[in-house]
Formats: structure tokens, C-alpha cells, sequence
């Protein structure tokens, strides 16, 4: 699924706005949640899930072409933990 898909899905179900107006309506949504990600702030979507930057150390790796040791750098991540809402959803 895509943004694209998503916006279109917006625009399906609410008859009172344009194609044009649901992808920014869905753009805005992304923005606000990478905004605040962005800030370290968690991101809770009722029903959904939570969304959260974990910070990841630095450790050793190997570069699997050339099977040299190297160091990977430390590094943000996001990470999402689905609710419990939404957890049996996906063994449907």
C-alpha cells in the first residue's frame, strides 16, 4: 500500500473533498508524524499502534562482499509496536 492508495481510499470514502485535497490531507498526516518522530516524541495512533525512535548503538559488522570486520555507526531507528487492537487483525 502507498501513499497514493491511501489517499485515494480517503477520497472514496469522503465524498465532500477532491483526489487533490485527500493526498494533501494524507501528506500533512505523514509530515506531522515524521515531525514529531523527528522531535524523539513517540507517535501513539489509538487502535493502531505506536511508533518510536530507538537509538542504536555502535557495533562490529562484516561487509558481506568482502567478509572485512568494520564498524557500524551508532543510529536512530523506528520502531512500531502494533496495539493490542490491532494485533489479532493480522492472524485473520
Amino acid at each position: 500500500m502507498t501513499k497514493a492508495d491511501i489517499a485515494r481510499i480517503v477520497y472514496e470514502r469522503h465524498g465532500g473533498i477532491s483526489n487533490r485535497e485527500a493526498a494533501r490531507l494524507v501528506e500533512i498526516i505523514f509530515e506531522s508524524i515524521k515531525r514529531h518522530l523527528g522531535d524523539g516524541d513517540k507517535v501513539q495512533i489509538t487502535g493502531f499502534g505506536t511508533f518510536l525512535v530507538r537509538q542504536k548503538r555502535e557495533r562490529r559488522g562484516r561487509n558481506p562482499q568482502t567478509g572485512e570486520e568494520m564498524l557500524i555507526k551508532p543510529r536512530s531507528s523506528v520502531v512500531f509496536r502494533p496495539s493490542k487492537l490491532f494485533t489479532p487483525a493480522l492472524s485473520d
